[in-house]
């Protein structure tokens, strides 16, 4: 979780004291070490946070042997083996060969095709004084973050926004197209911030920058057509089994204490129980737990299922009364640290548990974010079975799936049938409706979810604005789970969360580590058959399965998720009635060119009452949150 900064003068301007302004305002993410390296119009900057071992002893930025070749990195590398054999440096001690080393020894072996043979969590740029050429490049799934700002003769990047806005001529402009996005109407762009002139790296990218301009290239993604067939329900757990415990064991390389998020659902619970075995070797400590409790809110509370993980013993536990929270607790720092609008609603639980993780030692943690979509509920096998007209099959599962989550089964196995069997010209509202109260049924609650319809709360004028350039309202409707499966993983939305989580962590010194996010696991996972994710009603059967034994079976078979969203609404009506009346009500001035006002009142009434759809109560907190960051940035709109 450290952090680099950079600037590149492409008319030969020299790099002077500006640098230092970038590395000094991301003092948060580095108080380790700091440094910087000048070579005339080139300039790197970087901040230290040690968490892995090797990371004592890296001096960053680090200039080659040969001085031709120079980078600055934030990175974890997790295939450091292969890559140490790559390079012939058995004879050295791996444990003094750090993994920006490792990237640079990639970087003189491969060239700019390097990253496709990193694994691991990355961000980083070399300056190539060969080529004169500045490289850059992301990790897979964008886990480290890397903004850029790019005019004439100048670029910069940064870890943080922050870091570029530093520089005077880094104009502060509104982005309205990324207002759109905000509230569902876009989501295909993932270069986009929330400053006209600010931009990220996307995932799986790399950049060369140099006299010729700026290139950005993808070096690797997601094959949604590939899958994997094994001998049996057992050969498909051992191997996620197997991939799974890796992915969790190279995630917990550290020098310091390591935590592990515990809420009680599959995803954590997984994580945690595996690490907890792989860590049990460790004799110096336990593995520490944070887990979010409601004392007053009792039917948001997973004590049960957190207590079943820590009866296995060998873990330090640490909970935080989430009910009595407000979700803009520590307002001005959060929007501080995040430079763009704060959005997910469980955000404020992540918050105060990072500072409960700092308060103990804890440098790493571990978070099972959005295993649900890497390893899939497997709704989309349900369409296959109805387009397919297997009938039977479709009955079994839509039966099964509805009894382990105690709901009635027929109704929606008659709108399936109405879909594909009797009459296939039939409205599309049926498939939505079914989708719906599936998903409805999981309970199933990501962290930073949109609305799924446009509401009409937006202002007419500003949806016509930015609808039609929206592609993902243009594409057909998924036919299979992998296809399915596949949007989930590679939408914008996962970026962003991903971004959101780690600038909340750096804010206490944190390095969020996320074990579904592993290349390995996402690519297994996504090649499955349907039926290893969708099977007797069960979602996510082959982790199920994988997990036999390892986690307790009260949440091994735990049919559906709770809903946080009564604590997250009663959060809000108990600490910030006055906040909510006044952007809405009193002094709703920055948000009504983006709001049909009349209507978001009416609606605001209702959720006073408990009677607000969910769709108006998301949309609610999106305008809520969009108002506090624009009043605080006060940024222009020209």
């Amino acid at each position: 979780m450290s952090a680099i900064v950079g600037i590149h003068y492409l008319d030969g301007r020299p790099v002077e004291q500006e640098l230092g302004r970038m590395v000094d305002i991301l003092a948060h993410r580095g108080p380790d070490g700091a440094d910087i390296w000048i070579d005339g119009p080139v300039g790197f900057g970087h901040r230290m946070l040690w968490t892995t071992p090797e990371s004592l002893l890296e001096k960053l930025p680090l200039v080659s042997q040969s001085g031709d070749v120079v980078i600055t990195a934030d990175c974890r590398i997790d295939n450091r083996e292969e890559l140490i054999s790559a390079f012939q440096l058995e004879k050295c001690p791996p444990e003094k060969i750090t993994d920006s080393q490792l990237i640079l020894a990639a970087y003189e072996k491969w060239g700019q095709q390097c990253p496709e043979h990193l694994l691991g969590d990355f961000a980083f740029a070399i300056w190539d004084k060969r080529e004169q050429t500045l490289f850059c490049a992301r990790d897979h799934f964008g886990v480290k973050p890397f903004y850029y700002y790019s005019s004439g003769q100048t670029f910069a990047f940064a870890t943080e926004i922050k870091g570029l806005l530093c520089l005077p001529e880094v104009p502060r402009q509104l982005n309205e197209k990324k207002i759109a996005d905000h509230f569902g109407l876009g989501g295909l762009d993932t270069t986009i911030t929330f400053y006209q002139h600010i931009l990220r790296l996307p995932a799986a990218h790399i950049m060369k920058v140099s006299c010729q301009g700026v290139q950005l290239q993808s070096y690797w993604s997601l094959d949604p057509n590939r899958e994997l067939r094994l001998g049996s329900d057992e050969e498909y757990a051992a191997k996620f089994r197997e991939i799974f415990t890796e992915a969790v064991r190279c995630r917990l390389r550290s020098a310091f204490p390591v935590g592990s998020m515990l809420s009680g659902g599959l995803d954590s619970s997984s994580i945690t129980c595996v690490a907890q075995e792989l860590y049990s070797n460790n004799e110096n400590s336990k593995l520490h737990t944070f887990s979010a409790i409601h004392e007053q809110i009792t039917e948001c509370d997973e004590r049960f299922y957190q207590n079943a993980v820590l009866a296995k013993g060998g873990l330090e536990s640490h909970q935080l009364n989430t009910d009595a929270l407000s979700p803009l607790s520590d307002l001005d720092r959060v929007l501080w640290h995040q430079d763009e609008v704060q959005s997910l609603a469980n955000f404020y639980a992540n918050w105060f548990l990072y500072d409960s993780a700092s308060s103990h030692g804890v440098r790493v943690i571990l978070d099972g974010f959005d295993g649900d979509n890497t390893v899939s509920h497997g709704t989309g096998y349900l369409t296959e079975l109805a387009e397919a007209g297997h009938w039977l099959t479709l009955a079994s599962e839509v039966r099964a799936f509805s009894k382990n989550l105690n709901q009635p089964w027929i109704p929606p196995l008659l709108a399936w049938m109405r879909v594909y069997g009797l009459n296939p010209l039939i409205s599309k509202f049926f498939i939505l409706r079914v989708l719906g109260s599936l998903r409805r049924l999981m309970r199933y609650s990501k962290r930073g979810a949109k609305p799924s319809e446009l509401s009409n709360i937006l202002s007419r004028d500003f949806i016509q604005r930015y609808e039609s350039s929206n592609d993902s309202t243009k594409r057909k409707r998924p036919k299979t789970e992998r296809e399915s499966q596949y949007r989930r993983l590679t939408d914008p939305g996962e970026q962003n969360t991903l971004e959101k989580l780690n600038s909340a962590a750096a804010a206490f010194c944190i390095e969020p580590r996320f074990p579904f996010w592993d290349k390995r696991l996402i690519e297994f996972c996504l090649s499955l058959p349907p039926e290893q994710k969708l099977n007797r009603g069960w979602g996510r059967m082959v982790m199920r399965r994988a997990m036999e034994g390892i986690m307790p079976k009260e949440i091994q078979w735990r049919p559906g998720k709770t809903d946080h969203s009564q604590s997250f609404n009663h959060g809000l009506l108990t600490f910030e009635r006055e906040c909510l009346d006044d952007v809405i009500l009193k002094h709703p001035e920055v948000i009504e060119s983006y709001v049909n006002l009349s209507v978001l009142q009416e609606a605001y009434q209702r959720f006073l009452t408990g009677k607000a759809t969910g769709d108006e109560a998301v949309t609610i907190w999106n305008i809520l949150s969009l108002a506090l960051w624009l009043r605080k940035t006060e940024l222009s709109k020209k």
